[in-house]
């Protein structure tokens, strides 16, 4: 999942760069989403593992 969040955030810059804006601003809030949501099931993933013994 953070390989995807890395993916739009290089798409967004792309874009920025090239004057899409609307792409990029889009790209950009996917990015976030995933980004967080990686940061809550890793933050998830590290609790359950120390509990699951």
């Amino acid at each position: 999942m953070l390989h995807y969040a890395v993916v739009f955030l290089v798409i967004a810059l792309i874009a920025g760069v090239l004057g899409f804006g609307g792409i990029a601003g889009s790209a950009i809030g996917i990015a976030k989403i995933l980004f967080f949501i990686f940061l809550v099931l890793f933050v998830v993933s590290l609790l359950m593992g120390r509990r699951g013994r």
